[in-house]
């Protein structure tokens, strides 16, 4: 990806300027962001959301659940965390299932019955199994970077800079039309690209709850926790950065929703598994 990237910049910046000086750039602040992000994201939005990891003597059941839908996803058992919160919500992250961690409110483990919490649990894990942390980043990456491609081209046609300039005013007409297009690809490809963004984050939500009623072999127990779920307070540790990766929306479950919300609505999801 990082390759990718820089070698689009490359080739941009050879063209329009002569030089290699974006990629220079390009490569001095990517490479480093990306590594952190890529090895430390997990621990980033773990201690931003205020999450305490919990050992089997300080919490048995909980480990015991997770370890359970583990064996049979097939995967090793994450770390698990908690937050101190009444509010009812989860999340999951970990590039991979070999570094994922499960964090879970205190007051979901409270409000919850035994098959709700193993419903959530295997919702979580799903998340893991399916590599949908990884995913996610991958997915903003090409969104940033249809963002930027869509900026250059607009500087590009609009302030010149072209080393091949005769054939641009030999060719008004064209230049013009690649004017208006530029216009209109900059002003509505960061809504279209964040849009994109938004409708895969609510369709892994969807795979998520699809395969955690496959481990479970229980669709009900998952559905009555979204229920309960639907009715939560905000959590007060959330934010725009991490709203995403949490089972349900942690700002408010019921109103969030739509084309610009991060998950589906919670009574389609519903309806969905008690349909299974």
């Amino acid at each position: 990806m990082l390759a990718f990237v820089i070698g689009v910049v490359a080739a941009y910046s050879y063209y329009v300027r002569g030089d290699f000086v974006l990629p220079v750039i390009a490569a001095i602040f990517a490479i480093p962001s990306s590594l952190i992000g890529y090895y430390s994201g997990d621990k980033i939005a773990l201690a931003t959301n205020s999450a305490r990891e919990v050992n089997l003597e300080q919490n048995p059941e909980l480990h015991h659940i997770v370890e359970n839908l583990a064996i049979t996803a097939g995967v090793p058992k994450p770390r698990i965390y908690i937050i101190d919160s009444p509010a009812l919500n989860a999340f999951a992250t970990g590039r991979d299932p070999q570094h994922a961690s499960i964090a879970v409110t205190s007051g979901i483990l409270q409000a919850l019955t035994r098959s709700e919490l193993e419903g959530v649990l295997a919702h979580e894990l799903s998340h893991v199994r399916n590599y949908d942390i990884r995913f996610s980043t991958l997915v903003a990456i090409f969104i940033g970077f249809i963002v930027i491609l869509s900026d250059m081209i607009t500087r590009a046609t609009f302030f010149g800079g072209f080393r091949n300039r005769d054939d641009r005013e030999n060719n008004n007409q064209l230049g013009a039309i690649m004017a208006i297009i530029s216009l209109v690809l900059l002003i509505i490809s960061p809504l279209i690209a964040q849009l994109i963004q938004l409708a895969i984050s609510r369709q892994r939500e969807y795979l998520a709850d699809a395969s955690g009623a496959l481990l479970t072999r229980y669709p009900e127990g998952l559905a009555s926790a979204l229920e309960k779920i639907s009715g939560s307070s905000k959590l007060e540790t959330a934010s725009n950065a991490t709203a995403h990766l949490f089972i349900a929306n942690p700002f408010n479950a019921q109103k969030l929703a739509g084309l610009f919300s991060t998950h589906p609505p919670i009574k389609d999801r519903i309806k969905r598994l008690r349909e299974m």
